[in-house]
């Protein structure tokens, strides 16, 4: 490991037991590097996991962790953020943790604008429980609740989340990891909800059903099919079909939670209504 991120981590529960080709492990990395971007006192930082092959995060990185319930990890996170809004606060979540038993959490975490930043890997599955399908499982791919494939839609997590409030939204793949530290760093220095989603691979509950042979065509799918916004701006629709964007989707400015929670409890200890 690079010494310069091997503080990040703790060696002793190491090596992790994500499965050979998964992606988790590249954005932990990214997460590493973002965290010397930014140069967050670890002491001062707190990352909460909820469940799932995603949320075993908590249990390599070095900070003051919470590993919790399946879709609560944003309710346990803004309990932190409430009670000691001086920390920098981070959640780890996975398409199925954060958009289906955890969907009414992370719309509502969107609309109060805390800040709290949120990573979210979408690797389109339930990896760890039995491959089911998400709420981002693609319209027509297969999986273990799926067998002749999805026939819902799925969510555009970004836009969900766009739409509900977040005021930074953005996402990248384990393809583009340079990236994806980047847009991390610029989330956590956002004031309010910060929501990166990091397109990841399973290649043994997604990809071996759905005619993905291995991790390397996976990410090269990623490759091939993500555009960068800006790129995308000077493209045409046609050109765009089949593609989903990546990096900074949307960046606005509204209160932040603490902030107005605590202005509240002075006004009202004040004597004012």
């Amino acid at each position: 490991m690079n010494p310069t991120y091997e503080k990040y981590f703790r060696s002793d529960r190491l090596p992790h037991i994500w499965c050979p080709g998964c992606g988790n492990g590249i954005v932990l990395g990214a997460f590493a590097r973002a965290m010397e971007e930014l140069n967050i006192d670890k002491n001062e930082t707190v990352v909460v996991s909820g469940i799932g092959c995603s949320s075993r995060a908590t249990t390599y990185v070095d900070f003051n962790t919470l590993h919790t319930t399946h879709g609560r990890a944003l309710a346990f996170a803004t309990g932190v953020k409430l009670a000691e809004p001086r920390l920098k606060v981070f959640v780890f979540m996975g398409d199925g943790d954060a958009s289906a038993i955890g969907g009414n959490h992370l719309i509502h975490a969107c609309r109060r604008n805390i800040d709290i930043t949120a990573i979210i890997i979408n690797n389109n599955i339930y990896g760890m429980t039995g491959g089911q399908y998400s709420p981002l499982t693609p319209t027509g791919k297969k999986a273990t609740t799926a067998p002749y494939g999805m026939i819902e839609r799925n969510f555009d997590l970004c836009a969900l989340v766009k739409g509900a409030g977040a005021t930074f939204v953005a996402r990248s793949t384990t393809y583009h990891a340079k990236q994806l530290a980047d847009l991390i760093v610029t989330g956590a220095k956002n004031k309010g909800f910060s929501v990166i989603e990091a397109v990841s691979q399973c290649p043994v509950s997604y990809g071996r059903r759905n005619k993905m042979k291995n991790a390397l065509e996976m990410v090269n799918w990623f490759k091939e099919h993500a555009v960068n916004v800006k790129a995308a701006e000077k493209m045409k629709a046609e050109d765009l079909d089949g593609k989903f964007l990546i990096g900074e989707l949307h960046h606005s400015e509204a209160p932040e939670y603490t902030e107005e929670y605590d202005k509240l409890i002075a006004r009202v200890q004040g004597g004012g209504r």
